[in-house]
């Protein structure tokens, strides 16, 4: 099996994995109620999503 040809420096490793990092989600506004939610989700706190009703809240 094929070895390296020589070691990839900390400094080389960490600029090709500097792209890696996990971003946060994207937050948004609720349309209904004002409430801050992930973007394309319906709102935990109303059930709306784009303005419809998709989840009864009693």
């Amino acid at each position: 099996m094929p070895q390296p040809k020589s070691k990839v420096s900390r400094s080389r490793r960490g600029m090709r994995r500097s792209h890696s990092a996990i971003e946060r989600p994207s937050e948004a506004n609720c349309s209904n109620c004002n409430a801050i939610i992930v973007s394309h989700r319906v709102c935990p706190e109303c059930g709306y999503y784009k303005g419809k009703e998709v989840v009864r809240k009693h």
